[in-house]
């Protein structure tokens, strides 16, 4: 069962990774080594969540390597995360309100400007995304050249869980993948492990965790084109099975579907325990957040990654301000401050999510208030 256990697994791990620490020198590093800078999320406690003081510390960072080193390889400390995703207990734990939306305004600002300058990065980006990355830790990785899986990686997008939508570039890599995978991804945000997350796209190679540290230490020893060398120093993946293979062909027919309603309806008429489990996990999350997240995705198709980034940053933006809906607010309040799993949203059902209401979320926003990308 693929999502059986989503809710309560998000739960757990956003508790670890929304925990915003005061702002701190050595939250993330920076190193050169033979002509590869080395940028390494260093907050292990936090499982390497991102917060506003390290992407406003990686965004200069990132245009100066341009032009001084040959290759980026950006990791995460401690063994267990790459990065468990993006801050946004401290956004959110006043209530809505101007002080909120400012926090939050700051944040997304800076996130998304970073995740720009990856998916236009001038020199190879590689990922070493060894262990879980969800959310944020997406948006810094997948949009850089290459991503190194390994058995440990834990790949998600749950922002639906906490009534927002799937962003960092979401509506970008998810409405490009094969079968409408990524659809599915971004309502339920469930988990992709392992080799999935290679077999899926996410990641374009796949080593064993113990060889980490080896491919690494290649990778910036080794002066010839990294794809060269990752090609040579990972597995070749052709004889591994798609653990998700069995359910491909049922997940393109019943999430090609524009409406999140008609894709409720066509697992129910499917009726098996996987189209039930993925019901449950539906029936749980925010159905604001599954209308926003459809029709990103569906836009996104035809969008560039900084056209994304830029509709994104407009969703977020009236996410944050609550005019429409709160429930940003009540999903972070739910799983992560008061943690009785238990959201009120508000619309309650998808049938009151009103389709003009969804369409304001996608409105221009004044010019001082528009991304502003580079």
């Amino acid at each position: 069962m693929i999502c059986s256990t989503r809710l309560g697994f998000s739960t757990r791990l956003l508790g670890y990774r929304r925990n915003l620490s005061t702002a701190c020198m050595d939250d993330v590093l920076f190193e050169v080594k033979n002509d590869v800078g080395i940028v390494t999320l260093n907050r292990p406690k936090a499982l390497n969540a991102l917060n506003t003081s390290m992407v406003v510390k990686i965004k200069p960072k990132l245009k100066e390597y341009e032009s001084l080193v040959r290759m980026v390889i950006i990791q995460g400390a401690g063994g267990k995360a790459f990065c468990a995703g993006g801050d946004v207990k401290s956004i959110t734990e006043n209530g809505p309100g101007a002080k909120s939306l400012e926090l939050g305004t700051n944040f997304f600002q800076h996130e998304y400007s970073v995740d720009s300058m990856i998916g236009k990065s001038k020199i190879p980006y590689v990922s070493l995304i060894d262990g879980i990355t969800m959310g944020g830790g997406v948006g810094i990785s997948v949009h850089g050249k290459y991503r190194v899986a390994t058995e440990r990686t834990l790949f998600a997008m749950p922002e639906t869980a906490i009534g927002l939508f799937c962003d960092v570039g979401g509506s970008h890599f998810l409405s490009r993948m094969d079968k409408h995978l990524g659809v599915m991804l971004g309502l339920t945000g469930c988990r992709l492990k392992g080799s999935d997350v290679a077999k899926a796209g996410i990641a374009t190679h796949y080593v064993h965790s113990s060889k980490i540290d080896g491919l690494r230490a290649k990778l910036i020893e080794d002066v010839r084109d990294p794809g060269t060398v990752l090609a040579e120093n990972t597995d070749d993946l052709d004889a591994v099975e798609f653990t998700m293979a069995p359910f491909v062909e049922k997940i393109d027919s019943i999430f090609s579907h524009e409406r999140v309603e008609a894709i409720v309806d066509a697992l129910r008429t499917d009726g098996s325990e996987w189209a039930l489990g993925i019901l449950k996990t539906l029936s749980e999350v925010s159905p604001t957040g599954l209308k926003i997240t459809r029709k990103e995705i569906l836009k996104g198709k035809n969008l560039s990654l900084d056209e994304c980034l830029l509709m994104e940053h407009r969703l977020a933006y009236r996410s944050t301000e609550a005019k429409y809906s709160t429930d940003f607010y009540e999903g972070v309040r739910a799983l992560l401050i008061d943690k009785d799993r238990n959201p009120k949203w508000c619309p309650a059902s998808l049938e009151e999510v009103k389709d003009e209401i969804i369409d304001k979320y996608f409105e221009p926003l004044s010019n001082d208030k528009e991304l502003q990308l580079s």
